[in-house]
């Protein structure tokens, strides 16, 4: 006899476990433990940056400077705002386009390590004040967040880049920005805040179940990232509000009723 949970159970008040997941977070966040762990992906991605910037920045804006003088539109640009004695387009551009390729990497950075470094801390840190008697049913759960922080990683890079041109169409760089970090808080934070403590079909289930409400989480922690203080705290404390919404929803996944298979 083996037991299992319905997938097509409705969702539980959606909206009011969104923000009480917020809400715990931000409990949980003052804690004097939570606060020192913003400082390892605070750093990681501070020095993520300084390294990128220091080996691609010089090879970088030169390539762009080079394909830029190869767009007609950015010459002529760039020759009407030198013939009214501005400033050039190409010589401002490439370090604009070179900043916006190279940041994000480090932030994504910074947000993988919190998913696999960071996360653990979290979660320990919320068994002993919030959910003590969850039991750990996760299997493989460092291969499995390694796997998942690495390809969502991988993604966002290439996604970034290749939608970088669509970021010259008014608001496509606000819209693409949003998107970007909804997908990458949500397909990285969703599963490493479950992985420890619930079994393969329990993950599957709660991944099904809460779809929507993982990337609307998501998409709330991509605005609230538009504001360049949050991004020190962001990694950790979105950490914690997927945590916190992962592990409340596993709870009452637990005391459901099963059926037999």
């Amino acid at each position: 006899m083996v037991s299992a949970y319905r997938i097509d159970s409705p969702p539980h008040g959606r909206s009011a476990a969104m923000a009480r997941a917020f809400k715990r977070a931000l409990l949980s966040q003052c804690h004097p433990a939570m606060l020192f762990a913003v400082l390892l992906p605070f750093l990681i991605a501070l020095v993520g940056s300084i390294l990128m910037m220091w080996l691609f920045w010089t090879p970088l804006t030169d390539w762009l400077r080079m394909e830029l003088a190869r767009w007609g539109a950015v010459n002529r640009v760039d020759d009407w705002l030198a013939a009214v004695g501005m400033f050039s387009l190409k010589l401002y551009l490439a370090p604009v386009i070179a900043a916006a390729m190279l940041l994000p990497a480090a932030g994504v950075l910074g947000l993988a390590i919190a998913a696999v470094f960071v996360m653990p801390l979290v979660l320990r840190h919320l068994e002993r004040h919030d959910y003590p008697d969850l039991a750990r049913r996760g299997r493989h759960a460092v291969a499995v967040s390694v796997w998942n922080a690495a390809w969502v990683s991988l993604v966002f890079a290439a996604g970034w880049v290749v939608t970088l041109p669509l970021w010259l169409v008014p608001p496509m760089a606000i819209v693409l920005h949003v998107l970007w970090w909804a997908f990458a808080f949500s397909r990285m934070l969703r599963v490493d805040a479950i992985v420890d403590h619930a079994s393969p079909a329990e993950r599957r289930v709660l991944l099904a179940r809460h779809n929507l409400s993982f990337w609307g989480i998501g998409l709330i922690c991509a605005l609230i990232n538009l504001l360049p203080p949050a991004w020190v705290v962001l990694p950790v404390y979105g950490s914690l509000v997927y945590a916190h919404f992962g592990l409340d929803a596993l709870a009452r996944l637990r005391g459901e009723r099963t059926i037999d298979v």
